[in-house]
């Protein structure tokens, strides 16, 4: 009886579903509720195929330990002239933890785009906290996915 009563209180929350195992899984919004909370200066905004993109070359670089992550060290790598791709969440706040970085990477010439949520760029990097800026740096197991993207964010527009 505990068992069918846990199912019926999870199946009226909107945001909870049971997977096949049974256990509770939480479901994550889509990418058109998470543009909406974007703040001002997330331009260039990757689309939705590009974000799955960004999400996918940044788990690979995790992977083959090649990820620069947080504001700090993304700070240091740019100061010491590393290079590779800056990706940027669009939901932080305040503006003022990150707002020099885009000044900085046009400044260094480096690619950068922002992705809708801090929370899925954490995941992506292999991390358990939100992360709101990730370097991605060149390395041959991912070098066909990795100057795709560099394309890819080359041919957004910039900001004015």
């Amino acid at each position: 009886m505990g068992k069918s009563k846990d199912k019926s209180i999870i199946e009226d929350d909107a945001d909870k579903t049971l997977d096949q195992t049974g256990d509770i899984k939480l479901e994550r919004p889509d990418y058109d509720e998470l543009i909406t909370q974007v703040n001002l200066i997330a331009k260039p905004l990757a689309s939705k195929k590009m974000t799955k993109k960004i999400y996918k070359v940044v788990k690979k670089a995790a992977k083959a330990k090649e990820l620069r992550r947080g504001v700090k060290e993304v700070l240091k790598a740019i100061r010491k002239k590393e290079k590779g791709l800056i990706v940027l969440a669009g939901d932080v706040s305040p503006l003022d933890v990150y707002s020099h970085l885009p000044v900085m990477c046009e400044e260094f010439k480096l690619p950068y785009c922002f992705v809708p949520a801090r929370i899925d760029l954490g995941l992506a990097s292999q991390t358990k906290r939100a992360t709101c800026v990730v370097l991605i740096k060149k390395n041959d197991a991912y070098a066909d996915s990795y100057s795709e993207m560099k394309e890819l964010i080359k041919e957004l527009p910039l900001p004015v």
